[in-house]
């Protein structure tokens, strides 16, 4: 691990859109600043996500200053949103979890999600995450909130593992497929020069100056099927997930982190693990 570092940072401003990559991002206790602050509900309150809706990976949502966005998706015109006042919240499912969240002011913003998506849609906010989300009570500590991300507020994956994954593919039954880009699996921070699979075995670990406690490995589903620059599903990587990474019944690649510190992860940081 002495030659470990960061090799990418990702930021998606509302859940199952295209993400953008900063050089740098401040680690709050929930997550990177601004990641997956918003996400679409469709018209039974249940949040949208590529599982559903794989166009979604084609949208595209830029940060502006004061935690606005300006959305952007094939066939539609520019959208700014700005973030929604203190108000009257409304309860939303994020797999299971009752959320309290705040939906966008703008009726012509809910028309372009559902313009879009051609099925009833809804933009919502995230106004507190201090205290709106608990982490899975299995994997966390007391206290630790997360964003509208799919668990936990990190997604941490490697290049070495990506590497060993494209390798099986190549072998398999569906190897004109691969390579597979790491974008398939949406992480937060991309750490580069470890050996594959070592994240498997980490529980604690510094990128820079901001310690983070590994909560578990994630568990894959078919978001990773999704071409992110088409929105085309094949069958890798979970074919290949599940015949080489089925581990404790989930087909495996990543680990969820929750930041035990504060402070600023920078592109180029070291990666040390500390247990």
């Amino acid at each position: 691990m002495g030659n470990a570092e960061l090799l990418s940072i990702h930021v998606h401003p509302v859940k199952a859109f295209r993400g953008f990559a900063p050089r740098e991002a401040v680690v709050e206790p929930w997550g990177l600043t601004g990641d997956r602050r918003w996400a679409l509900i469709d018209d039974g309150g249940k949040v949208v996500t590529q599982r559903q809706q794989p166009r979604l990976a084609l949208a595209a949502a830029e940060h502006l200053p004061g935690g606005g966005l300006r959305l952007s998706a094939p066939g539609m015109p520019d959208l700014t949103v700005p973030v929604p006042k203190p108000g009257v919240t409304t309860t939303i499912d994020v797999f299971g979890d009752k959320v309290e969240a705040v939906p966008a002011e703008d009726a012509a913003v809910h028309a372009w999600c559902s313009d879009y998506l051609g099925a009833a849609a809804a933009l919502m906010h995230l106004d507190d995450p201090a205290t709106r989300r608990p982490v899975d009570p299995k994997y966390a500590l007391p206290g630790e909130t997360v964003s509208f991300a799919d668990g936990y507020p990190l997604l941490l994956t490697t290049t070495a593992s990506l590497a060993a994954l494209n390798s099986l593919i190549a072998e398999g039954r569906h190897a004109h497929e691969g390579p597979l880009p790491m974008n398939r699996f949406r992480p937060n921070v991309v750490v580069d020069g470890t050996d594959a699979w070592a994240e498997d075995h980490w529980s604690r670990l510094a990128i820079g100056e901001v310690t983070f406690r590994v909560a578990k490995k994630s568990g894959r589903c078919v978001v990773t099927t999704t071409d992110q620059g088409t929105a085309a599903r094949g069958r890798e990587p979970l074919h290949s997930l599940g015949r080489h990474r089925r581990i404790d019944g989930k087909l495996v690649f990543g680990q969820n982190l929750v930041p035990l510190t504060g402070g600023t992860v920078r592109v180029g940081d070291p990666v040390r693990v500390l247990a």
